[in-house]
């Protein structure tokens, strides 16, 4: 793949996650009023519960007050410029896809902190006595950005090590 289709495929999916995000947050705001209702059950494994996280990853660093959504903003813009950067410069494909993914769900977790002070999430995965922390589409981008380009370090690795 050419690097212009691999800036293209990063920046496709940096918008996809970004709108589905955003798209995703809205609707569980305003048309289905989720404030309201606090948690429903949508499948047996899967909830719609309403949670504002006013920290980062499960929770981390909460304690930072009124400061926090800033310096949550300004490291998450941080690490989005890191990761366009590293998209226009890959040469695999697979870390061009994942740099946008993950750059789609900061800018996503970054616009409600700033439209909100908060992140709104609403995925609640369960099954079986296990249930997952409370989630949003921004959240799924990085995660699974992360463990593609995880996958790609670890192929490519094992490549190396075999010539």
């Amino acid at each position: 793949m050419s690097r212009t289709s691999r800036i293209v495929l990063g920046v496709a999916l940096l918008v996809l996650v970004l709108v589905l995000d955003q798209a995703s947050k809205d609707w569980i705001l305003y048309y289905y009023h989720l404030p309201d209702r606090g948690s429903v059950q949508i499948l047996p494994f899967l909830n719609f519960t309403m949670v504002w996280n006013h920290a980062v990853t499960f929770g981390m660093f909460g304690g930072l007050g009124a400061k926090g959504p800033w310096v949550f903003c300004a490291i998450s813009m941080g690490a989005v410029g890191l990761l366009l950067w590293t998209l226009t410069r890959t040469r695999r494909t697979l870390v061009a896809a994942a740099c946008g993914a993950i750059a789609g769900g900061a800018i996503g977790n970054v616009i409600d902190r700033l439209r909100y002070g908060a992140v709104v999430d609403f995925l609640h995965a369960h099954a079986f006595g296990w249930s997952w922390y409370v989630f949003n589409v921004a959240d799924s981008g990085i995660v699974c950005g992360v463990v593609v380009w995880l996958i790609d370090s670890f192929l490519a690795d094992r490549q190396t090590r075999q010539t």
